[in-house]
């Protein structure tokens, strides 16, 4: 039994679903876009992006302004934030036929559980994102520094199907590959994302340069992730200290690079507090296991949410 696709529907058109879905049309694939504020200037001046791998442009892009003109498709990416999430059970059912399968890209822990439930846990697939880029205008995306995606199975599965998306993913010039342990490949994003994320907004909107130029600063964000390996280690996923010294030495090149969290709080919209820090404590506290410095973080976090609001 195998699996394959000829149609894909991206939801959510911010940076990561404009960059990849964006890679896959210009690819060649058959690309439909879930567009909202955006429509109208995407419908006008199609898909731009610059990239460090090389920049495209879409002057003609599949847009639709909703799942039910989008219609039913092979394989739905849910690419928005994850506060969206909510609309999920809303979007999804019309972009479904009886073997659609469904990826989603997005950030921190429990997004698989929320889609799960609306499509049932067949269907659903994780993928990681591990890439530099911003939204910088209606259908313009800069991408500044990787790209490689780490795509798995939420439950076992003989289909191939993780394999199967990662060969076209590499066909479209994505760096991508099937990785045998999804949970592994989440938590070792979370050791960059919790630090850098989290402490962009807890300082009120400071990017990655200045982060890094701190000596205390640079402990804080090497302690934060030796507890977010901690944490995956006691759930019995093998992350290796040397996340630690490799996050921090690709992110010294990326300049004033500002995650995409800190973006949200700047922008005044909400930020994914539960997936990127509030899930993994709860994980790592049912496991028994304290992490001290993500506490304070959090604590942090919503004093500067509260504050804003």
């Amino acid at each position: 039994m195998s699996w394959e696709f000829n149609s894909v529907a991206v939801v959510g058109a911010g940076a990561v679903g404009l960059y990849y879905g964006g890679r896959l049309a210009h690819a060649g694939e058959n690309v439909r876009f879930l567009l909202r504020a955006d429509f109208a200037a995407i419908a006008r001046d199609g898909l731009r992006v610059d990239s460090v791998h090389g920049d495209f442009a879409l002057p003609q892009v599949a847009g639709y302004p909703s799942a039910e003109a989008i219609g039913p498709v092979d394989l739905v990416i849910v690419a928005w934030k994850a506060t969206a999430n909510g609309g999920l059970a809303r979007v999804l059912p019309p972009l479904l036929h009886a073997d659609t399968q469904v990826l989603t890209l997005q950030n921190g822990l429990g997004n698989c559980e929320s889609l799960a439930e609306i499509v049932g846990p067949q269907r659903v697939l994780g993928g990681l994102c591990f890439v530099c880029i911003n939204r910088v205008g209606a259908g313009h995306v800069r991408h500044s520094a990787g790209g490689r995606v780490a795509l798995g199975e939420w439950q076992a599965d003989e289909r191939g199907r993780a394999a199967l998306l990662a060969r076209r993913f590499k066909a479209a010039g994505i760096p991508a590959a099937a990785v045998g342990n999804l949970a592994q490949s989440q938590w070792e994003k979370l050791v960059w994302n919790v630090p850098f994320n989290g402490l962009a907004v807890a300082g009120g909107g400071v990017t990655t340069d200045v982060l890094l130029a701190s000596a205390a600063m640079e402990a804080e964000i090497r302690a934060l992730m030796a507890e977010v390996i901690g944490a995956a280690r006691a759930l019995g996923l093998k992350l290796g200290d040397e996340l630690i010294d490799d996050n921090i030495n690709r992110t010294r090149p990326m300049g004033p690079y500002r995650p995409s969290s800190m973006i949200d709080y700047l922008d005044g919209r909400e930020v994914e507090v539960g997936p990127i820090w509030e899930e993994p404590l709860r994980r790592a506290q049912q496991a028994g296991v304290a992490m001290p410095h993500l506490e304070n973080l959090l604590a942090r976090i919503r004093q500067r949410l509260a504050a804003r609001a």
